[in-house]
Protein backbone atom coordinates (compact mmCIF):
# COMPACT_ATOMS: atom_id res chain seq x y z
CA UNK A 1 0.00 0.00 0.00
CA UNK A 2 1.52 3.22 -0.78
CA UNK A 3 0.82 6.40 0.76
CA UNK A 4 0.47 9.75 -0.78
CA UNK A 5 0.92 12.83 1.05
CA UNK A 6 -0.55 16.18 -0.17
CA UNK A 7 0.83 19.64 0.79
CA UNK A 8 -1.87 21.95 1.23
CA UNK A 9 0.40 24.61 -0.09
CA UNK A 10 1.60 25.18 -3.99
CA UNK A 11 4.03 27.54 -5.50
CA UNK A 12 0.88 29.77 -6.67
CA UNK A 13 0.35 30.78 -2.80
CA UNK A 14 4.05 30.97 -2.06
CA UNK A 15 4.76 33.21 -4.55
CA UNK A 16 3.12 36.04 -3.21
CA UNK A 17 4.13 35.29 0.59
CA UNK A 18 7.76 35.74 -0.84
CA UNK A 19 7.27 38.86 -2.99
CA UNK A 20 5.88 40.33 0.33
CA UNK A 21 8.24 39.71 2.48
CA UNK A 22 11.13 40.95 -0.42
CA UNK A 23 9.10 44.36 -0.40
CA UNK A 24 8.47 44.89 2.51
CA UNK A 25 12.29 44.10 3.60
CA UNK A 26 13.17 46.95 0.99
CA UNK A 27 11.08 48.96 2.65
CA UNK A 28 12.57 49.15 5.96
CA UNK A 29 16.07 49.18 4.11
CA UNK A 30 14.58 51.92 2.67
CA UNK A 31 13.54 53.98 5.80
CA UNK A 32 16.99 52.93 7.67
CA UNK A 33 18.93 53.80 4.77
CA UNK A 34 17.53 57.41 4.62
CA UNK A 35 17.59 57.68 8.88
CA UNK A 36 21.23 56.87 8.62
CA UNK A 37 21.53 60.13 5.63
CA UNK A 38 19.57 62.72 7.63
CA UNK A 39 21.87 61.54 10.65
CA UNK A 40 25.14 61.86 8.93
CA UNK A 41 23.61 64.76 7.43
CA UNK A 42 23.03 66.51 10.70
CA UNK A 43 26.40 65.55 12.36
CA UNK A 44 28.75 68.90 13.13
CA UNK A 45 32.04 69.25 10.83
CA UNK A 46 34.74 68.07 12.27
CA UNK A 47 38.40 68.78 11.09
CA UNK A 48 40.17 65.47 10.32
CA UNK A 49 43.38 67.12 9.16
CA UNK A 50 45.50 68.74 11.74
CA UNK A 51 45.43 73.21 11.42
CA UNK A 52 48.90 74.55 10.73
CA UNK A 53 49.83 78.11 11.16
CA UNK A 54 48.34 80.19 8.92
CA UNK A 55 49.45 83.86 8.04
CA UNK A 56 51.69 86.15 7.28
CA UNK A 57 55.05 86.55 9.66
CA UNK A 58 55.53 89.30 11.99
CA UNK A 59 58.53 91.72 10.84
CA UNK A 60 60.09 90.61 13.93
CA UNK A 61 59.65 87.42 15.60
CA UNK A 62 58.28 86.57 18.71
CA UNK A 63 58.42 83.51 20.77
CA UNK A 64 54.33 82.84 20.33
CA UNK A 65 54.60 83.14 16.77
CA UNK A 66 58.31 80.89 16.82
CA UNK A 67 56.28 78.33 18.77
CA UNK A 68 53.03 78.13 16.02
CA UNK A 69 55.45 78.39 13.14
CA UNK A 70 56.76 74.98 14.76
CA UNK A 71 53.64 73.45 16.61
CA UNK A 72 54.76 73.58 19.88
CA UNK A 73 53.63 75.97 23.53
CA UNK A 74 55.88 78.68 24.16
CA UNK A 75 57.11 76.53 27.29
CA UNK A 76 58.25 73.09 25.28
CA UNK A 77 61.15 72.13 26.28
CA UNK A 78 64.61 72.11 24.16
CA UNK A 79 64.77 68.69 23.55
CA UNK A 80 60.86 68.93 22.13
CA UNK A 81 61.86 72.62 20.36
CA UNK A 82 64.57 70.51 18.13
CA UNK A 83 62.72 67.85 17.30
CA UNK A 84 59.53 69.60 16.18
CA UNK A 85 62.07 71.90 14.61
CA UNK A 86 63.69 68.70 12.53
CA UNK A 87 59.96 67.29 11.86
CA UNK A 88 58.85 71.07 10.06
CA UNK A 89 62.37 71.53 8.16
CA UNK A 90 62.06 67.83 6.52
CA UNK A 91 59.28 69.13 4.87
CA UNK A 92 60.02 72.09 4.03
CA UNK A 93 63.81 71.49 3.43
CA UNK A 94 65.05 73.51 0.23
CA UNK A 95 66.72 70.52 -1.05
CA UNK A 96 63.93 68.73 -1.29
CA UNK A 97 61.55 71.19 -2.95
CA UNK A 98 60.71 73.44 -0.24
CA UNK A 99 61.19 77.48 -0.11
CA UNK A 100 64.17 78.89 1.18
CA UNK A 101 62.22 81.76 2.36
CA UNK A 102 60.15 79.41 4.58
CA UNK A 103 63.75 77.20 5.87
CA UNK A 104 65.13 80.69 7.19
CA UNK A 105 61.65 81.40 8.99
CA UNK A 106 61.70 77.99 10.55
CA UNK A 107 65.60 78.20 11.33
CA UNK A 108 64.33 81.43 12.91
CA UNK A 109 61.65 79.96 14.76
CA UNK A 110 64.27 77.74 16.17
CA UNK A 111 66.38 80.07 17.62
CA UNK A 112 64.14 82.00 19.09
CA UNK A 113 62.26 79.29 21.17
CA UNK A 114 66.24 78.17 22.72
CA UNK A 115 67.10 81.66 23.16
CA UNK A 116 69.57 81.87 20.77
CA UNK A 117 68.19 85.45 19.10
CA UNK A 118 65.67 87.90 20.40
CA UNK A 119 64.05 88.01 16.82
CA UNK A 120 65.98 90.14 15.12
CA UNK A 121 65.16 88.91 11.47
CA UNK A 122 65.65 86.82 8.61
CA UNK A 123 67.45 87.55 6.29
CA UNK A 124 64.56 88.06 3.53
Amino acid sequence: MAITYYSTWNLDQTTPLIVGVAVAAAAYAGRYGIQAWNAFKARPPTAKLRKFYEGGFQPTMTKREAALILGVRESTPPDKVKEAHRRVMVANHPDAGGSHYLASKINEAKDVMLGKTKGGGSAF
